[in-house]
């Protein structure tokens, strides 16, 4: 245990919010202790083997939670130094613009942001060149503008892929390469990290080229004397004053032993689900329904997407190794003839035979998952579910997470199927085998689908809402606890609704806001420009 155990801010998680949130606020001076509940992913060759990763599980928590239901709920996801960025498949978006307002949806209402895109704008400029995302800007039709282009030129696609972008774009509409956050030089193989491997998506990187909040965040944090870290530091719960206004303690189980630290201030970044459950872990008597939950809200809100992987199998094989660099948004916010939003169309990494028979998706009748693995184009659609406060994460008796899900806002996802079949059915001949390719059984491709069940918690976002009513949500606009001064949350719990892409750009981009904020708190916003012009400076020359 260190000896002085208390300090200027204490960071709870290390991935796309913590590890984001420690990079902004390193360069202050300001003591900053970062706790992981797990610790680093050995650099191994199972990084790269999908039967480790996908069908062992080797990286993946054993705890176990419950549904609403009692029954056994085994999540997957990831307790390690970066979160679940070190798994993540790296496609980094903004959300819309008009996500940040009020829009209808087939199934209700989606709500609006307590604060606008122009508001986030210059802070997703800054998180698109920390974390090195490779895009293109004025191609997706629904692309908010932004106030510089991107730092490196995107992701090649592979030719099979490059021939369903040129049909797509053959019948009208805009397909785009997906940014992506990969440590990637085309122009000059020799400087790069990546190796455009078949193992980015879900597996972390062996050679460190994934844009990681490791790597790109608490690595970068580290390299300050005055930033600390503590891995296999599982946070129990926070204690406050006798006021109740200030967190005075935070509670650590680590090596088998209880330790107790304290800073002046207290960020929560532990991921959607576990930070709504440790708020609630640390009810008192002035806090007797959980901290900073006056308003009751913690915890209710729970959304995750509507995501499913549809895979489209032809005569024609896919030998794309890299498959992830394409994306269609055309049907984001609906059709002339459909005027409600559908989502996101885009693509899971290439999808093999070992990870088939782990249950991605359940194969169709006739087949070997070697030919559906090697004849396959694997989608990944996400449409936006809907904030219901009956959606929510709550403890059991033993303090353990209970998440009960319904699904809410269906039909919009089940039209982005729908036209997802349409466009696969209007490809030209295949490029390999010419017009005879698509005849007979593979006369048009056959789909086989399912959707991510609820133990896929990877875009968890929404328990923990922020807003300007306290009675209506549990943080203010900069992150703040409406009733405890010093506790902040910058993880995808402040979410008041998901959006229909990924959220892992908006939570980055909301932590360096927050940062930004916290070093206007703590008077050190002019230490880290100093930092900041030191380092442009060093680059430049």
């Amino acid at each position: 245990m260190p000896h002085d155990t208390h300090y200027d801010v204490i960071i709870i998680g290390s991935g796309a919010g913590g590890g984001t949130l420690a990079r902004r606020l390193a360069p202050s001076g300001k003591r900053i202790l970062i706790l992981e509940r797990g610790d680093y992913v050995p650099r191994e060759p199972d990084n790269w083997s999908t039967l480790a990763v996908n069908k062992k599980g080797k990286y993946q928590t054993r705890e176990v939670w419950r549904d609403a239901a009692g029954g056994e709920l085994h999540p997957h996801t990831n307790y390690c130094v970066g979160g679940n960025t070190k798994f993540y498949g790296a496609a980094l978006f903004r959300l819309r613009r008009e996500d940040f307002g009020e829009i209808a949806h087939h199934g209700g209402v989606s709500p609006a942001w307590p604060i606008s895109y122009d508001e986030l704008e210059p802070y997703y400029t800054e998180a698109e060149r920390i974390y090195e995302v490779r895009g293109e800007r004025g191609v997706d039709p629904t692309d908010p503008p932004a106030s510089a282009p991107y730092a490196h030129a995107p992701v090649s696609h592979e030719p099979r892929i490059q021939q369903l972008h040129d049909d797509w774009a053959a019948l009208g509409h805009k397909p785009f390469h997906v940014p992506l956050g990969v440590r990637l030089n085309e122009a000059n193989r020799r400087t790069s990290l990546c190796v455009r491997c078949a193992t980015c998506d879900g597996h972390p990187c062996l050679v460190n080229a994934k844009s990681d909040a490791q790597v790109l965040g608490v690595d970068v944090a580290l390299e300050q004397p005055n930033v600390s870290l503590l891995t296999n530091a599982l946070v129990r719960r926070l204690e406050t004053s006798a006021s109740g206004r200030e967190v005075t303690g935070v509670i650590v189980e680590r090596d088998g032993a209880t330790e107790r630290y304290s800073a002046d201030v207290v960020v929560v970044a532990c991921g959607a689900i576990n930070s709504a459950a440790l708020l609630l872990r640390s009810a008192s008597e002035r806090h007797p329904h959980g901290l900073a939950n006056a308003s009751g809200v913690v915890g209710r809100h729970y959304m995750g997407h509507i995501n499913s992987v549809q895979m489209a199998v032809s005569r024609c094989p896919n030998p794309t190794v890299f498959q992830k660099t394409l994306a269609l948004n055309d049907f984001y916010f609906g059709t002339p003839e459909w005027a409600y939003p559908m989502g996101h169309i885009s693509f899971v990494g290439k999808l093999d035979a070992v990870t088939l028979s782990a249950g991605a998706p359940a194969i169709a009748p006739g087949f070997t998952l070697e030919l559906m693995a090697s004849h396959s184009l694997d989608f990944w659609l996400t449409s936006e579910d809907l904030p219901h406060p009956d959606n929510r994460v709550t403890l059991d008796r033993d303090g353990n997470v209970v998440l009960a899900y319904r699904p809410n806002n269906e039909e919009g996802h089940k039209r982005l199927i729908r036209e997802l079949h349409r466009l696969m059915n209007g490809q030209r001949a295949c490029p390999i085998h010419g017009k005879d390719c698509h005849v007979g059984l593979f006369a048009r491709s056959l789909f086989v689908g399912q959707r991510i069940p609820l133990a896929g918690v990877a875009h968890q976002n929404g328990t923990i809402r922020f807003g300007t009513d306290p009675r209506t949500s549990a943080l203010d606009v900069h992150c703040r606890a409406h009733d405890v001064d010093n506790l902040y949350v910058v993880d995808a719990s402040f979410f008041p609704s998901s959006g229909a892409v990924n959220p892992a750009l908006t939570v980055m981009a909301n932590a360096l806001r927050v940062g930004d904020h916290l070093l206007d708190r703590m008077g050190a916003a002019a230490a880290v420009s100093a930092s900041t012009a030191r380092y442009a400076g060093a680059v430049g020359a």
